[in-house]
């Protein structure tokens, strides 16, 4: 159990920490000046990303945690809470997908997915908003996909729980208005990240390096949205990689 001790500096809680977005987004916020705290299933990954943020001078915590279980969740936020005593950010980064046809999607690899993808930012909103509509408002940011936007084959599951995340920010963002709590959705194309591993496992074709962006450039997204003047809320925003086309 971290012990309390308040923070004069702000507060971010990321999911997915231990590597691509997650982790950029930890290291820009951390030089910002922020607290950062990291959720992941990764937990060597996770400490090793957090240990790196110390060496450089940075307040920074690892919490293993998976997004999908509510019992994990509502603990890393007590522990955040009792820790530091706000929370002012919230990035929901962490996110998997399964790319198979319609007939050879697995009901448990479809559940898999909307757990991660869906269920987890769920989560995290419901355990943060009391603390947020209580310390007079807050941020949360959802990464969703351009698969929010547009699709293709041999990945419902995966759209089913990006453009649900889209809607739920959206809900989301009207009941947090009256609270001073913002809501952003931050739809990224395509990043150079380990997502996209799991294509050469399956013998699936990758997409040209050269239309991808790197992680970084999102995380300067993210970290310019929630540094936006309080009476406004960038609600949504699309960042592509300049040459990226249609893929796939």
């Amino acid at each position: 159990m971290m012990e309390g001790t308040g923070a004069t500096e702000p507060v971010l809680l990321v999911t997915g920490a231990a590597s691509g977005l997650g982790k950029a987004i930890m290291e820009l916020f951390a030089d910002d000046g922020y607290a950062v705290v990291g959720l992941d299933r990764q937990v060597t990954t996770l400490q090793t990303v957090v240990d790196s943020l110390r060496n450089r001078g940075a307040i920074a915590i690892a919490l293993p945690a998976d997004v999908s279980r509510e019992q994990d969740v509502f603990a890393s936020v007590q522990q955040v809470q009792q820790r530091f005593g706000r929370l002012d950010v919230v990035v929901n980064s962490a996110g998997i997908d399964v790319t198979a046809p319609i007939e050879d999607l697995a009901v448990a690899d479809w559940d898999r997915v909307i757990a991660v993808n869906l269920r987890g930012p769920f989560l995290l909103a419901k355990a943060v908003f009391s603390i947020m509509r209580e310390q007079g408002g807050g941020h949360i940011v959802n990464i969703a996909s351009t698969a929010a936007l547009r699709a293709w084959a041999h990945a419902t599951a995966y759209h089913a729980s990006k453009w649900g995340l889209l809607g739920f920010s959206r809900g989301l963002g009207v009941e947090g208005r009256p609270y001073g709590i913002r809501v952003t959705t931050v739809i990224p194309g395509g990043m150079r990240t380990a997502f996209f591993d799991r294509f050469l496992e399956q013998g699936i074709p990758l997409p040209d390096p050269r239309t991808l962006q790197e992680p970084e450039a999102v995380a300067r997204v993210v970290l310019w949205a929630v540094k936006q003047p309080s009476g406004s809320v960038v609600q949504e925003v699309l960042v592509t990689p300049l040459h990226e086309t249609s893929w796939p």
